[in-house]
């Protein structure tokens, strides 16, 4: 990616031809430097240049500025590039004030940001939800800027959103325990489209909520009528229950590195068939319904050849199942079973009794399997 880029914005990235953005941790950084420099020199700097974590020194032209006593403010309006990101065109805002000799860099979450209500976030109870890695990126400007201008260093850093307490109702601060707005995230500094890395870090914040909370079940659902089965099933609590969508290898993954005694995945049956045929990513752009597959779980279930040629020929995985249904062969349970112990095999004997539920679109169970944990 060039390291020129200005006003906020990227070039294409050439492998998919999709243009990345900027996190909200940059955003807040950049309007950090412009407001810390303008207290110090009376002047914003506009564009204002940052430095990322891996070296490129991207742009951003400021949306807002104010300069009071002691105080300034500058604004950046988020630039999410190609990715669909729920705060693409927001305004991130960093409010400056002076503290005195000796204070440090002080965070604080102002309108539209959220503040941490529950353990097992990388951030303490109380604070602002301004992630590890975003708070660096500003406390390293901050010193730049202080060296450059002959300041102290010493500053309250107060980030806000503009309308962020309503976009933070369509991410999972509420469910984490982030109340009050969103979280200004970020490790590289920049938005990969289509890299969905804020929905994978949403799962593994989940899982550590879960735990931190005492849930020995969770759920990795791939959407809302799978979230109501599972409440359903096993009355499971909100904090237990995880928002996985397509990323199956995601939950897999950090459930092997951070045990809980039991897992449920619920979804529908025809992802849930793409990650019993070995899949990890249900998307339908990465991934496909193999048909041919579910024919031969049919014939392990006991259909005939007739009606297994029929299956490898349907439309849908629904309509596979429908057909199996019709002939009393169980595909559901099949394809459960089986990704059940696909689950089994990317948790590599962790700790985990793994069940799997398979749902149709109206949320009515299809197939399921009984729990197990590896050998």
């Amino acid at each position: 990616m060039s390291s020129e880029a200005k006003g906020g914005r990227g070039a294409q990235l050439k492998h998919t031809g999709l243009r990345p953005g900027w996190t909200t941790g940059s955003c807040a950084t950049a309007a950090t430097t412009a407001a810390y420099t303008a207290l110090l020199t009376g002047a914003f700097p506009d564009p204002v240049t940052i430095t990322l974590p891996k070296g490129q020194t991207p742009s951003f032209a400021l949306a807002a500025e104010e300069l009071g006593e002691g105080r300034a403010m500058a604004g950046v309006v988020k630039d999410a590039g190609d990715d669909p990101d729920v705060t693409h065109g927001a305004l991130v805002r960093a409010t400056v004030r002076r503290l005195p000799a000796g204070s440090g860099v002080v965070f604080r979450a102002g309108p539209g940001v959220g503040t941490v209500t529950r353990p097992g976030l990388p951030l303490p109870v109380g604070e602002p939800a301004v992630n590890p890695v975003p708070r660096q990126m500003m406390r390293d400007h901050v010193a730049r800027v202080a060296a450059a201008h002959g300041g102290s260093g010493d500053v309250e850093i107060t980030v806000s959103v503009d309308h962020g307490e309503e976009i933070a109702r369509s991410t999972w601060n509420p469910r984490l325990g982030i109340l009050g707005g969103l979280s200004i995230l970020g490790t590289t500094g920049i938005v990969v489209p289509y890299s969905c890395s804020a929905w994978i870090d949403s799962i593994r914040r989940g899982v550590d909520v879960a735990r931190a909370a005492g849930r020995t079940h969770v759920a990795g659902c791939t959407g809302s009528t799978s979230e109501r089965t599972v409440v359903a099933e096993y009355d499971l609590p909100e904090d237990a229950l995880l928002d996985m969508g397509d990323f199956a290898g995601a939950v897999l993954k950090y459930v092997r590195r951070h045990p809980v005694e039991r897992l449920t995945v619920c979804g529908g049956f025809a992802k849930l068939s793409k990650l019993a045929a070995g899949h990890l990513d249900l998307h339908s752009a990465r991934s496909q319904v193999d048909k041919g597959f579910l024919a031969a779980l049919a014939r392990r279930g006991g259909a005939d050849e007739a009606l297994a040629a029929q299956v490898a020929e349907a439309n849908t995985g629904l309509a596979a199942l429908q057909l199996c249904a019709a002939a009393g062969v169980p595909l559901g349970d099949l394809v459960a079973v089986e990704a059940r112990d696909q689950a089994l095999a990317v948790l590599r004997g962790a700790p985990v009794t793994v069940d799997v539920i398979c749902i149709d679109r109206a949320g009515t169970v299809v197939g399921r399997s009984g729990p197990a944990e590896a050998p």
